[in-house]
C-alpha cells in the first residue's frame, strides 16, 4: 500500500511542452468534454488487455453518465479483423481514421507507454484534428508521454498500479466534469436514503 500510495502521490502531468498541474489539467479536459458534448463530437478510448477493460468501462461512464458519446475498439470481430487484413500494430490507427473527427478526445492508455498500436491510434487522432490524452507510466521517457495535448504519467513498474491509477484518473476527469459543469454531487449522489 505504501508503494501504490507513492505512485499515487507521483503522479505527473504534462501538456505538449512542459509540467503543469493537475487543476490546470482538468480545467482544460472541462473545456474540451464541454466543447465535445455541445458539438456532439465523441471520445474514443483505447488501450491492451486490462486498458481496453478500463477503455470499455470508461467509455460506458462518459455516455450513461457524463452525456458524451463515448466509444471503444475492443471488440473482438473489430481486433481480429483488422489484425489480419492489416497488422496488430495498426488495430488502433486504422478505426481511428475511419470514426474520427476534428475535435474528438482519444483518451489512448498504455501501461508501458511503449505498445505501437496505441502510439499509432494517438498519431492519426492527433492528424485528424482530435485532442489527445495519453495514460502511461512505466519510463518517465516513454514514447507515449511525448504524444497527447495532455499526459498523465503514473511513476511505476506495476502493472496493476499503473493500470488502477489510469482508471482513477479517468474517473476524476469524468467526475469533475460531471461536478463542475453538470452540477451532479459526485460524492453523494449515490447515498442511500432511510
Amino acid at each position: 500500500m505504501q508503494q501504490f500510495q507513492t505512485a499515487l502521490e507521483g503522479i505527473e502531468v504534462s501538456d505538449a511542452e512542459q509540467k503543469i498541474s493537475t487543476a490546470e489539467a482538468l480545467k482544460q479536459t472541462n473545456i474540451w468534454l464541454q466543447e465535445a458534448q455541445k458539438l456532439g463530437k465523441k471520445i474514443m478510448i483505447f488501450g491492451n488487455g486490462g486498458s481496453a477493460g478500463v477503455a470499455s468501462h470508461m467509455a460506458v461512464d462518459f455516455w450513461k453518465n457524463g452525456g458524451v458519446r463515448a466509444m471503444t475498439f475492443n471488440d473482438a470481430p473489430v481486433l481480429t479483423c483488422i489484425s489480419n487484413d492489416y497488422s496488430y500494430e495498426e488495430v488502433f490507427e486504422v478505426p481511428v481514421r475511419q470514426f474520427a473527427e476534428e475535435g474528438d478526445i482519444a483518451i489512448c492508455i498504455s501501461s508501458s507507454g511503449s505498445s505501437i498500436n496505441i502510439r499509432r491510434g494517438a498519431i492519426a487522432a492527433k492528424e485528424l484534428g482530435c485532442r489527445v490524452i495519453g495514460c502511461s507510466g512505466f519510463n518517465s521517457d516513454n514514447p507515449l508521454r511525448k504524444l497527447g495535448d495532455l499526459n498523465f504519467y503514473v511513476p511505476s513498474f506495476s502493472y496493476g498500479f499503473v493500470e488502477t491509477l489510469h482508471q482513477l484518473i479517468i474517473h476524476v476527469i469524468l467526475d469533475n466534469k460531471l461536478y463542475l459543469l453538470d452540477k451532479k454531487d459526485v460524492f453523494h449522489r449515490n447515498e442511500v436514503m432511510e
